[in-house]
């Protein structure tokens, strides 16, 4: 495959990114060089080798769901820097909206 300005060009609209002259050059020296990379990895010879699908044998791995160690409000509430009766306080963190 052939990496010109054409296809960055192609792959840069599907992507709707905007690229300057210089990072048009520096995508096309990076996609080289994973196409290379690439046709590198076609050069091993695979016959033989089963696909990986799976890391371990393991499959749907269940645990039951139980509460080992509850706590209650009273604990959990114990710890927080600014409380009420019934929740934590958290400072407003959204920029720009007004509640």
């Amino acid at each position: 495959m052939i990496v010109d300005d054409t296809l960055v060009d192609k792959l840069s609209n599907l992507c709707k990114l905007e690229f300057d002259a210089a990072g048009k050059e520096a995508i096309k020296k990076d996609l080289t060089t994973i196409l290379n990379f690439m046709e590198k990895l076609n050069e091993l010879n695979t016959e033989g080798v089963e696909p990986l699908i799976y890391i371990n044998e393991d499959i749907n791995v269940f645990r039951e769901d139980v509460v080992n160690y509850p706590i209650t409000k009273e604990e959990a509430l114990s710890n927080a820097p600014l409380k009420n009766a019934d929740y934590i306080k958290v400072p407003k963190f959204v920029k720009g909206t007004k509640y």
